[in-house]
Order: structure tokens, then C-alpha cells, then sequence
């Protein structure tokens, strides 16, 4: 194991951000819409060093405004405030900040402003999208070498808006994935699910067997992989989207094949996060936290990542004070 440098934390919020923004034009299209997008648009903006203003404005969406949050809430406290992130989650969303509102998050911020306690709010089975786990990074940032606590902080940082297991299970999943990239600890992929699913099996052990079945999954190519991939877990939510859906387990399990199919090569992730069609921001999101967690902003498009923004506010310089300030607590007491 090793022990992470500054740049990686850095890598993990701005990758996250990038890969959010990247996904936000083509979110909810096609598998060949997308493929198109990628072939034409991003692997032409990866390789420009100017790329065209009116193609793309660096806007990422409610994946990386809420991991940003979590992290500022972190950063703030020095420690999980439950009741601070709740207040930051019901503002966001009561003040029309919020770029993509999800429809769980949306109605449990409407119960947080409504005056309902934080622990009561989630939304309760069967509700199970992917808005727990999009933001859950930062709990593997802040306790990447501490297990027990990282799967504490995943769980219920989500818990606000989610209260399926499902939900938890997915959250602990990328918020491990982080952990084990700025460990280094993604060469050998059997051992990184096996970490993950070892995380996840007292959540949830359906979606535990899952991730170990990806092991298997990261053989196939692309376009066989999210055959099986999709359809994973048979949420509800797989109906009416294409490609890959908003459900929490297969768009996890996705994220978790677009990095482990390209551990090195961040474009290559998010490209593959991406193609696939459906919930693409929020795929591209949680790969690039994983990925840049892996390689380290050094590693990514200058060119690019000076282009994120929300709305204008918290870009590359503000994101990088963000990322050392988490950083900058794990030399501390946690």
C-alpha cells in the first residue's frame, strides 16, 4: 500500500468534475448518440488545447455539486456533521442552485426544508438510484486507509436522501474504489473487487456478488459487458432509459468496469463511462473520481479542467483548495 500524494486528492475532485461535465450534453441519450459524442467531440477536446466554447462549457451537474458540498461540509467541520450536509443538500435545492435535479434527492431536500429531521427524510424503499453513491467519494478521500470509518461516513452521508441498503452498498462501493486508487492499489483487479464486495457484503449481499461477478464482466468488451451489465440487479429504473439506467447497481458496477478496463488511462475510462448511453454524467462522474484519484491531476487536460465551473463559481483554482483541505485532515486526528 502506498501512501497518497496531494495531487491525487486533487485528481479525485477535478477528475469527478471533468468527467460530470463531460457526460452533462449527451446525459439520458442513446448508446450511438453517445458514441458519436465521444468519437467527435470529447477525444477531439482531449487531444485541442482550445477547445470551442459553444461545444462545451465545462458545466458539471448535481453528481459533483454535492460531493463538493460533502467535502466542504468536511473540510469545515474537520469531521461528519449529518445535520450541517443536510442544511447544504436542502439549500442547494431550495435555492435553484442545484444543475439535474434527481428525483429522490429533489424529494427528500423538500422534506429537509420542510423541517423534517434529517434522519427521517430519505427516501425509503424500493427507491434506489445512484444519487448516494455519485457523491460519495469524499468519504474515501478523507478515510482512505480507515475501512470501518469510510463505510460509517458512506453510509450515511447517503442515508439523508436514501434509505434502501441498495443505496449504502453502492455509496461504500466508489467510496472504496477511491480508497483502494489512492492507495495504488488497482493493478490487480480480483483483489480490488474482492476489497470492495468484503466492504459492501454486510449492506447488501446481492449487490456484493455482483461486484465480485464483474471480475468475470472485464473480460467481455463494451458493447457485451453492458448486455449483462444494464440489467444488473433488475431495478425498476432500467425501464424507459437506455443504455445504463440511474439505478444504483448497474451504474456503479459500470463505473467500476470503465476504470478497471482502464486503470491507466483516463480518457480511456471516461470514454468507455460514457458511450454506453444512458446516465452518462453521473457514470463519467464516478469514474473520474476513481480515476483521477489513480493518476493524479498532473495527469489530466490542463485544458480542460481549467474549463470547469458551476455557473461561473467553483472552478479548477477553487476545487484545488478544496482537495488540499481534505487533504491536509488526513494528517491529522479523524
Amino acid at each position: 500500500m502506498s501512501v497518497p500524494i496531494k495531487d491525487q486528492f486533487r485528481g479525485c475532485m477535478i477528475g469527478q468534475c471533468l468527467g460530470d461535465a463531460l457526460g452533462f450534453p449527451i446525459e439520458g441519450q442513446r448508446a450511438d448518440v453517445c458514441r458519436d459524442f465521444v468519437f467527435n467531440h470529447v477525444s477531439r477536446w482531449f487531444q485541442s488545447t482550445a477547445p470551442e466554447a459553444d461545444e462545451w462549457d465545462g458545466q458539471y451537474t448535481d453528481d459533483s455539486q454535492l460531493a463538493r458540498e460533502l467535502l466542504v461540509s468536511l473540510a469545515m467541520h474537520k469531521r461528519f456533521d449529518p445535520v450541517d450536509y443536510a442544511q447544504r443538500i436542502a439549500a442547494i435545492f431550495a435555492e435553484d442552485r442545484i444543475v439535474g435535479r434527481g428525483i429522490a434527492c429533489d424529494e427528500a431536500a423538500s422534506r429537509l426544508n420542510a423541517g423534517i429531521p434529517w434522519t427521517q427524510a430519505g427516501c425509503p424503499s424500493p427507491s434506489a438510484g445512484n444519487g448516494t453513491a455519485m457523491r460519495a467519494a469524499p468519504a474515501g478521500m478523507l478515510y482512505y486507509d480507515r475501512p470501518g470509518q469510510m463505510i460509517h461516513l458512506a453510509h450515511e452521508q447517503g442515508y439523508i436522501t436514501h434509505h434502501d441498503p441498495r443505496c449504502s452498498a453502492g455509496s461504500v462501493a466508489i467510496a472504496g474504489a477511491v480508497a483502494l486508487a489512492l492507495q495504488g492499489r488497482a493493478e490487480d483487479s480480483d483483489e480490488f473487487v474482492q476489497a470492495l464486495a468484503d466492504w459492501m457484503l454486510p449492506i447488501h449481499s446481492e449487490f456484493a456478488e455482483l461486484v465480485l461477478i464483474l471480475r468475470r464482466w472485464l473480460k467481455l468488451p463494451p458493447d457485451k459487458a453492458v448486455e449483462v451489465i444494464a440489467v444488473a440487479g433488475k431495478g425498476d429504473m432500467e425501464q424507459g432509459w437506455p443504455g445504463i439506467s440511474p439505478f444504483v447497481i448497474p451504474s456503479v458496477l459500470w463505473s467500476l468496469y470503465a476504470f478497471l478496463r482502464h486503470q491507466d488511462n483516463y480518457r480511456e475510462a471516461i470514454s468507455t463511462a460514457l458511450a454506453v448511453g444512458g446516465d452518462v454524467d453521473t457514470t463519467a462522474a464516478m469514474t473520474g473520481a476513481i480515476s483521477g484519484a489513480y493518476v493524479g491531476l498532473e495527469v489530466l487536460p490542463q485544458h480542460l479542467t481549467r474549463r470547469i465551473n458551476d455557473r461561473g463559481e467553483w472552478g479548477l483554482e477553487q476545487l484545488i483548495e478544496l482537495a488540499d483541505a481534505c487533504y491536509e485532515l488526513t494528517k491529522g486526528p479523524r
